[in-house]
């Protein structure tokens, strides 16, 4: 059983994470803090019937190095070659550069 404060009073959410859609609108900002901090789901109902769902957003982070992870993992039309030049640009991006003397004329 979850108790959550909600505009002054104390709501129990007997049924797991479910918010009537009323109330979900009134207090749509808390709502968001919650999933954001607590990454939950929460069910909106209208009426008793389940409409809507909120929860966290399910994000994944790339890089050019998991891009060619997969690239030699897969058999892929792609080449060696092609596999060489993506490592060789990774390496010419990544190269940090001196920055230039403000002194020098």
């Amino acid at each position: 059983m979850v108790i959550y404060k909600i505009r002054g009073k104390k709501k129990r959410l007997d049924r797991g994470n479910v918010i009537a859609a009323t109330e979900a609108a009134k207090t749509f900002g808390r709502l968001v803090n919650r999933v954001r901090e607590e990454q939950a789901t929460y069910v909106i109902e209208r009426g008793g019937t389940p409409v809507a769902q909120i929860g966290p957003v399910d994000t994944k982070d790339s890089t050019v190095g998991s891009l060619v992870d997969a690239l030699r993992s897969s058999k892929s039309a792609f080449d060696d070659e092609y596999v060489r030049r993506v490592n060789k640009g990774i390496r010419t991006l990544n190269t940090p550069e001196v920055p230039k003397n403000p002194w020098a004329r």
